[in-house]
This record gives C-alpha cells, sequence and structure tokens, in this order.
C-alpha cells in the first residue's frame, strides 16, 4: 500500500521502484495506492488525484495513476484533460467529474485513512498493513516483500 501525491517528487521516484517490483512479483503481489495529496506545498496534487479517481469511476485508474506519473512536472487543471484522453477514459463524462469535484470526498477519505494510519508524508508505504519504514529504493522495498511473502508462506 502506498499513500502518495501524484506532485511529489518523492513519489515520482518511488513509482518507477514501484513499477519495477509489479513486473518482479506480478499477481503474488497485490499494489493498492491511496491519495496524499500534500496541498500546502503541491498546488496541483488534490485535482490530479481526482482526476484518477474520475478515470477510475470508468475502469481507467491505473492508465490515469501511470500518466500523471510520467506527466508529474506537468499537472495543471488544462494538462489532466490531455492524459485522460491518453489513458481512454470517456472525456466528456470525466470533465462533468472532474468539474464537479465528484470524487473529492474519495481523496479525502483517503487522506484521513492515511492521517489515522500515522502517515507522517509521501510517499508512504505499509506493507501488509506494517508501516514500512526503510528506503525508498528496489532493493530495500524488495526485501521487504519478499520477508513479507516468507512470513506468509508464499516465497
Amino acid at each position: 500500500l502506498e499513500y502518495g501525491d501524484y506532485e511529489c517528487p518523492h513519489c515520482g521516484m518511488a513509482y518507477s521502484v514501484v513499477t519495477a517490483l509489479q513486473r518482479r512479483f506480478g499477481p503474488r503481489v497485490r499494489f493498492v495506492f491511496r491519495n496524499f495529496p500534500l496541498t500546502e506545498v503541491h498546488p496541483n496534487a488534490e485535482l490530479a488525484a481526482e482526476a484518477a479517481e474520475a478515470a477510475g469511476a470508468q475502469g481507467k485508474f491505473w492508465q490515469m495513476h501511470d500518466e500523471l506519473y510520467e506527466h508529474q512536472r506537468a499537472l495543471g487543471a488544462g494538462d489532466l484533460a490531455g492524459y485522460a484522453a491518453e489513458a481512454g477514459v470517456d472525456l466528456p463524462r470525466w470533465q462533468r467529474d472532474v468539474a464537479s469535484r465528484s470524487y473529492a470526498p474519495r481523496v479525502r477519505e483517503d487522506f484521513m485513512s492515511g492521517v489515522r494510519s500515522g502517515v507522517p508524508g509521501t510517499p508512504a508505504f505499509f506493507v501488509n498493513g506494517a508501516a514500512y519504514e526503510g528506503a525508498f529504493d528496489y532493493a530495500s522495498l524488495e526485501a521487504a516483500i519478499e520477508a513479507a511473502l516468507a512470513r506468509e508462506g508464499h516465497a
């Protein structure tokens, strides 16, 4: 589980690590992303999170998630529609959902879940429900996942 912010540069670095880990472990590991927009330092993060959730309502969350991280330095309102189109959403529906802020409660729910879980900032990872305190590099996260799989008898 990752609590992330689409505008956070550390989350951007972690994105490539998580993508590589997903390839490495495949279906043995389930990756969950929760929105934790740090709006005081990342002014576009909340709208980007809502845009991802609006795409998710059309079954395109992961495509939009990837677009946002791959274009992390350009997350203004005008940029998001292009990413949504690339993700393959029904653009008029997506635009209505984003304009009406339909997914703001969902983003807020994710954020509050992180607060309750003690998330200090982003990215924040949990492995099998336990806060991960290590480095966000490939080898460290891989070792944590391997250890969790071994504890579960899935190594």
